[in-house]
């Protein structure tokens, strides 16, 4: 069950398939997410070309089994809440996975769970750059709100 909250938080061009190094970075969570189906495992991100984050980000989920696009734009933000994800609760970047829109960092488990579970909602959000989130840290401390958006609103979709 999703809260209702209001979002006070912080605030197209070459296109490259990459395979990346693995990145080791700890779950936040023992419950297993399930796993998605093949055709589900491919993510596209526009970042801002050059940004080490979504980098370390797409290795982060290459070793969690995704295959990675990575697309430069330096109008991602523009990109973001054209599809929908609120101006507040912009990521540092946003990806496109099984017909949602993920903002973010969001940690794999978590993108595992809105496959698994489909719910009836546009996308999900980590604003900003939380320094415990995948591909700006090397293990996770602390809790990460992740919203979910879509037609009817905001609310958490996952505190953990």
């Amino acid at each position: 069950m999703h809260r209702r909250t209001a979002l006070g938080l912080l605030g197209g061009g070459m296109v490259a398939t990459l395979s990346l190094p693995a990145f080791s970075w700890a779950q936040s969570t023992n419950e297993a997410a399930p796993e998605p189906a093949a055709s589900e495992k491919r993510i596209t991100i526009w970042r801002d070309p050059g940004c080490g984050c979504c980098d370390a980000y797409g290795r982060y989920l290459e070793q969690n089994g995704f295959t990675v696009t990575l697309v430069d734009d330096r109008d991602f933000a523009k990109r973001s809440v054209d599809v929908g994800v609120p101006q507040q609760g912009i990521g540092c970047h946003l990806s496109e996975i099984g017909g949602y829109y993920v903002s973010g960092l969001v940690p794999a488990e978590i993108i595992y769970r809105l496959l698994a579970s489909r719910p009836a909602i546009t996308g999900i959000t980590l604003p900003g750059m939380p320094s415990n989130a995948p591909g700006m840290a090397a293990a996770k401390s602390g809790t990460l709100r992740t919203y979910a958006f879509g037609p009817d609103g905001i609310s958490v979709y996952s505190d953990e």
